[in-house]
C-alpha cells in the first residue's frame, strides 16, 4: 500500500509515527519511540486562517535536528518560535493603538487562536521535556515557549480588560444621554401640562372678544361700553386656565404610590 504519511520519505523514523499520522496534521502533540522524539507543531496562526498549517521537527537519538520547512538542527525550532514571538509583538503593537470597541475586537479576533497554539505548543514542548529529560536542548526552548505563552496571556487579558472599560465606557455615555433626554422631556411634559388647560379652552373659544362677550350677554361692538367688561372676562379665563395649568402640573409631578414604585423597580430589575 502507498505511504500516504504527510512526513517527508526521507526521514528515517520509526514506522509508528507514519502510523499515528494522517492526511492532515491534527493537534499538535508529542511523538516518542525508541529515542526519537517527533514534534507536530502548528505554524502561528494567520487572519481568517480555517485550517492549521502543520509543522515537523525530528530529533533523531543522535542529537540531530530535522524540520520539514525551517531547516535543520535545534535553531530550526527556534525559528518557529521567533515567528510567534514576532507575531505577538505585533499585536502588541496593534494594542497599543487602539482606542475604539472595534480596535479591540480585532486585535482579540487575531489573538485569540494565537494564544490557544501558544499554549498548546508549550505543553508539546513540556512533555517533550518530560519524555526525555536527558535532551538537554530543549530546556532552553520549553523555556522560551512558556515566555510566549505568559506574553500572549498577558495581552489576551490586557486587552480584554480594555475592551471592557470601552464597552462600560460606551454604555455610561449612552445612559447619560438617554438621562439628558429624559430631563428634557420631562421638562417639555411639564410646559405642556401647564399649558394644556389655556390651550384648551383658547381652542374652543379662540381669543376674539365678540365670542367671549357673548357668552356671557354681551356683545361689545353693540354696546362698546362692555368690552372692558368682557376684556375682564377673558382675562379670568386666562387666570382660570393658569391656575387649572399648575393643579395639573403638581398632579403629574406627584411621586407615585409607594406600592406602584415598588412594582416598577421590581420591573426594572427584571429587564435584561
Amino acid at each position: 500500500m502507498a505511504d500516504t504519511s504527510i512526513l517527508p520519505p526521507a526521514w528515517q523514523v520509526p514506522q509508528i509515527f507514519r502510523t499515528r499520522l494522517g492526511a492532515k496534521v491534527g493537534r499538535q502533540r508529542t511523538m516518542v519511540s525508541d529515542g526519537h522524539l517527533m514534534l507536530v507543531l502548528h505554524a502561528p496562526p494567520r487572519p481568517d486562517d480555517n485550517t492549521r498549517i502543520g509543522r515537523f521537527f525530528w530529533r533523531a537519538p543522535d542529537g540531530a535536528w530535522l524540520s520539514k520547512e525551517l531547516g535543520s538542527g535545534i535553531a530550526a525550532l527556534k525559528k518557529h518560535l521567533d515567528e510567534y514571538e514576532d507575531a505577538i509583538a505585533a499585536l502588541e503593537r496593534q494594542e497599543e493603538d487602539a482606542h475604539s470597541i472595534e480596535a479591540y475586537f480585532a486585535v482579540l479576533d487575531r489573538l485569540a487562536p494565537l494564544h490557544r497554539a501558544a499554549r498548546n505548543l508549550h505543553q508539546v514542548l513540556q512533555e517533550a521535556r518530560a519524555a526525555y529529560p536527558e535532551y538537554h536542548d530543549l530546556i532552553d526552548v520549553r523555556d522560551r515557549a512558556y515566555a510566549i505563552e505568559r506574553r500572549a496571556d498577558l495581552l489576551y487579558s490586557g486587552t480584554k480588560n480594555s475592551l471592557d472599560f470601552a464597552v462600560a465606557k460606551r454604555a455610561e455615555e449612552q445612559a447619560r444621554s438617554s438621562e439628558r433626554m429624559a430631563a428634557a422631556a420631562y421638562r417639555l411634559n411639564t410646559l405642556a401640562a401647564f399649558f394644556f388647560p389655556i390651550l384648551t379652552v383658547t381652542a374652543i373659544l379662540g381669543v376674539d372678544l365678540t365670542v367671549v362677550g357673548a357668552l356671557v350677554g354681551f356683545d361689545p361692538q353693540a354696546n362698546p361700553m362692555t368690552a372692558g367688561f368682557a376684556i375682564l372676562i377673558f382675562f379670568g379665563i386666562l387666570v382660570f386656565g393658569f391656575i387649572a395649568g399648575g393643579v395639573l402640573t403638581s398632579i403629574i409631578n406627584q411621586s407615585p404610590p409607594p406600592e406602584e414604585e415598588r412594582r416598577t423597580q421590581q420591573a426594572l430589575r427584571k429587564t435584561p
